[in-house]
């Protein structure tokens, strides 16, 4: 959605209330890292991401390059990551390495990823794959990606040939990253590949194809490895009327949610889109029930106005107040309100599924580390609030371990807990890393940690 930032209002939702005692956290609670292979790896040449960046469509007009350098020494950062304390490391593999042409295998990468989640088993971190993270090979995006009615199949056999090498080192596996985002950005918004705008039908074939891969896969990867968890990892996004009064703002910010947020998780929940979304093709209704667990992926909130001059999104006017707390701005809009208690929001609307939970990605785009600590603390006092009220989250992984290349903005938004030159790859923790590591070593947050981490937690940013 494009971002305006001419309104302002004050805020009154956001209450700073720092624990006056230690919250602890369940036993076995998994404090982890999440990272992408296009993101992490560098040498992708055979993706679309890649043909996207020699086409110029990177915003920053940066190349992705050697990124975090993991495809020659991923094993540095999992020292950084033992050294965090971390007990568990989300990772994906990048189908166009393992299959570079259709039906033609490499050996060495699939050896390559063996290595790295040996790597992560000798640190004592537990590996998360993701099969899907927004890259796949460019055989298939010249066949239409998604939309292709192959897509399904050949996703199946890619997950059959990974889970028959890897299996035996991971038991955690996410189908899909936020099928919603790529439908979203690749075919209504434009600023991921294809690069479609205004296609908002295509976008629901696109997130219902990757429902049926969803379920294909779910069924191969549990036939290959019965005690296996699987899931996807879903983006939630809290869509707030910017006048709680108005009927149009609020039909507005409904109507969002419900293509974003809805979409796919009605297609596991219920087997079908909520009417009239229902009447677009596909056979996503055979993902329904098909979890074994739900990932979320919870950074933000964004502020929606009904506006006439916004035909293409719906009359929909989406923006970020300046007033709000936030990160780093991308290179066109705001990234979006840094909202903690959008976690909350997010579990209450995913409990339904009646699924264990992990939080698999929370994050702020923060170079200098001004918010990054105060995100952390107000999210571990969401999770350990859910957790004492009863829902079942297993898991908190912050995005991400160190920078990395983030997707069509390039090396604009710094996620890391640790600081990454991309030139020289030089690393420095920041002190959220330091304010994240004591946390996990101790499972828990203490007054102590954010008197010396995170004084200023006391006032919003």
């Amino acid at each position: 959605m494009a971002l305006s930032e001419r309104n302002t209002l004050p805020n009154k939702e956001i209450s700073n209330r720092p624990p006056s005692q230690t919250l602890r956290f369940p036993g076995g609670f998994l404090w982890g890292v999440s990272t992408a292979a296009h993101q992490v790896e560098g040498g992708n040449v055979n993706n679309q991401w890649s043909a996207w960046e020699a086409a110029g469509r990177i915003k920053s007009g940066d190349c992705c390059g050697r990124a975090c350098d993991w495809w020659s020494n991923a094993e540095q950062d999992f020292d950084l990551a033992r050294e965090i304390g971390v007990n568990s490391l989300r990772l994906s593999v990048e189908w166009s390495r393992i299959e570079p042409k259709d039906g033609q295998w490499d050996s060495a990468a699939l050896n390559r990823y063996r290595e790295m989640l040996k790597g992560l088993s000798l640190r004592g971190i537990q590996p998360m794959i993701c099969l899907h993270h927004f890259s796949h090979p460019l055989w298939l995006e010249r066949r239409g990606g998604f939309l292709n009615p192959e897509a399904a199949p050949l996703f199946e056999r890619f997950t059959r040939r990974v889970v028959s090498e890897l299996g035996e080192l991971c038991r955690y596996w996410v189908t899909f990253n936020e099928p919603n985002v790529y439908g979203a950005l690749g075919y209504v918004l434009g600023e991921f590949p294809p690069g479609r705008r205004g296609e908002i039908i295509n976008a629901l074939r696109v997130v219902s194809a990757m429902a049926l891969a969803h379920s294909q896969a779910y069924r191969i990867i549990h036939e290959l490895q019965p005690d296996a968890q699987v899931g996807w990892a879903h983006n939630y996004v809290v869509f707030r009327a910017w006048n709680p009064a108005s009927p149009l703002d609020r039909g507005a910010a409904s109507l969002l949610s419900e293509l974003f947020n809805n979409s796919f998780l009605r297609l596991v929940e219920q087997g079908r889109f909520s009417f009239p979304l229902n009447l677009v093709d596909g056979n996503g209704g055979s993902a329904k029930g098909l979890c074994d667990f739900v990932g979320l992926n919870v950074y933000s909130r964004f502020h929606v106005a009904f506006d006439l001059n916004y035909t293409s999104q719906l009359f929909a006017r989406v923006f970020v107040p300046d007033h709000v707390p936030q990160g780093d701005k991308g290179f066109d809009n705001a990234y979006g309100e840094a909202y903690p208690r959008a976690i909350r929001v997010a579990v209450e609307r995913v409990t339904r599924l009646h699924k264990p939970i992990y939080i698999l990605e929370n994050g702020v785009p923060d170079a200098q580390d001004r918010i990054r600590p105060w995100l952390i603390v107000n999210a571990v006092q969401e999770l350990h609030s859910l957790i004492r009220e009863g829902h079942d989250i297993r898991g908190y992984y912050h995005w991400s371990l160190t920078d990395n290349f983030e997707w069509s903005e390039g090396w604009g938004l710094r996620f890391g807990l640790v600081a990454l030159d991309p030139k020289t790859q030089e690393r420095t923790m920041r002190n959220s890393g330091r304010l994240y590591r004591a946390i996990a070593r101790a499972n828990q947050l203490s007054p102590e940690m954010i008197d010396q981490y995170c004084p200023s937690c006391l006032s919003v940013p």
